[in-house]
Protein backbone atom coordinates (compact mmCIF):
# COMPACT_ATOMS: atom_id res chain seq x y z
CA UNK A 1 0.00 0.00 0.00
CA UNK A 2 2.12 3.17 -1.22
CA UNK A 3 -0.03 5.49 1.27
CA UNK A 4 0.51 3.79 4.05
CA UNK A 5 1.23 6.15 7.64
CA UNK A 6 4.66 6.49 8.62
CA UNK A 7 3.84 5.58 12.53
CA UNK A 8 1.96 2.17 10.50
CA UNK A 9 5.20 1.71 8.43
CA UNK A 10 7.63 1.84 11.17
CA UNK A 11 5.43 -0.70 13.52
CA UNK A 12 5.55 -2.83 10.19
CA UNK A 13 9.09 -2.30 9.77
CA UNK A 14 9.94 -3.22 13.62
CA UNK A 15 8.10 -6.47 13.20
CA UNK A 16 10.30 -7.38 10.43
CA UNK A 17 13.15 -6.33 12.65
CA UNK A 18 12.30 -9.37 14.98
CA UNK A 19 12.87 -11.71 12.50
CA UNK A 20 17.30 -10.35 12.13
CA UNK A 21 18.50 -11.25 15.27
CA UNK A 22 21.78 -12.57 15.06
CA UNK A 23 21.10 -16.31 16.25
CA UNK A 24 18.03 -18.47 15.25
CA UNK A 25 17.36 -19.19 18.75
CA UNK A 26 17.56 -15.47 19.53
CA UNK A 27 14.98 -14.85 16.47
CA UNK A 28 13.22 -17.77 17.92
CA UNK A 29 13.05 -16.33 21.11
CA UNK A 30 11.87 -12.65 20.12
CA UNK A 31 9.09 -13.67 17.63
CA UNK A 32 7.82 -15.82 20.45
CA UNK A 33 7.21 -12.93 22.30
CA UNK A 34 5.82 -10.87 19.54
CA UNK A 35 3.63 -13.84 18.92
CA UNK A 36 2.03 -14.02 22.38
CA UNK A 37 1.44 -10.43 22.24
CA UNK A 38 -0.62 -10.34 19.56
CA UNK A 39 -3.92 -11.17 20.19
CA UNK A 40 -4.61 -8.79 23.10
CA UNK A 41 -3.10 -6.17 20.62
CA UNK A 42 -5.24 -7.31 17.69
CA UNK A 43 -8.34 -6.91 20.26
CA UNK A 44 -7.33 -3.65 21.30
CA UNK A 45 -6.31 -2.07 17.86
CA UNK A 46 -10.16 -3.39 16.35
CA UNK A 47 -11.81 -1.65 19.65
CA UNK A 48 -9.41 1.25 18.54
CA UNK A 49 -10.57 1.32 15.03
CA UNK A 50 -14.11 0.72 16.10
CA UNK A 51 -14.09 3.47 18.31
CA UNK A 52 -12.78 5.93 15.82
CA UNK A 53 -15.41 4.53 13.14
CA UNK A 54 -17.96 5.10 15.19
CA UNK A 55 -17.16 8.68 16.23
CA UNK A 56 -17.09 9.17 12.51
CA UNK A 57 -20.65 8.14 12.08
CA UNK A 58 -21.61 10.32 15.39
CA UNK A 59 -19.82 13.11 14.02
CA UNK A 60 -22.57 13.17 11.39
CA UNK A 61 -20.96 11.31 8.59
CA UNK A 62 -22.63 8.41 6.47
CA UNK A 63 -21.92 4.63 6.53
CA UNK A 64 -21.36 5.24 2.71
CA UNK A 65 -19.22 8.56 3.29
CA UNK A 66 -17.40 6.66 5.96
CA UNK A 67 -16.47 3.58 3.18
CA UNK A 68 -15.22 5.86 1.01
CA UNK A 69 -12.84 7.62 2.99
CA UNK A 70 -11.45 4.42 4.58
CA UNK A 71 -11.37 2.60 1.42
CA UNK A 72 -13.46 -0.29 1.86
CA UNK A 73 -16.93 -1.34 1.75
CA UNK A 74 -19.97 -0.19 3.31
CA UNK A 75 -20.96 -3.66 4.38
CA UNK A 76 -17.30 -3.57 6.21
CA UNK A 77 -17.96 -0.15 7.51
CA UNK A 78 -21.09 -1.51 9.13
CA UNK A 79 -19.33 -4.79 10.20
CA UNK A 80 -17.08 -2.69 11.83
CA UNK A 81 -19.05 -0.65 14.01
CA UNK A 82 -21.22 -3.73 15.13
CA UNK A 83 -17.88 -5.01 16.44
CA UNK A 84 -18.05 -8.03 13.74
CA UNK A 85 -14.70 -9.09 12.81
CA UNK A 86 -15.24 -12.30 10.43
CA UNK A 87 -17.95 -13.05 8.93
CA UNK A 88 -19.80 -16.60 8.97
CA UNK A 89 -18.38 -18.78 5.57
CA UNK A 90 -20.98 -18.78 2.67
CA UNK A 91 -22.73 -22.04 3.14
CA UNK A 92 -22.64 -23.88 -0.60
CA UNK A 93 -26.08 -24.15 -2.49
CA UNK A 94 -27.50 -26.86 -2.32
CA UNK A 95 -26.98 -29.67 -5.30
CA UNK A 96 -30.21 -29.72 -7.41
Amino acid sequence: MADRDQEVQQVLDSIDALGTAETPAARAKRLTQLLDAMPEKQAKVREMRQQAVTEMRDEGMSLRAIAAELGISFGRVRDIIDGVTKRPPKKPAAEA
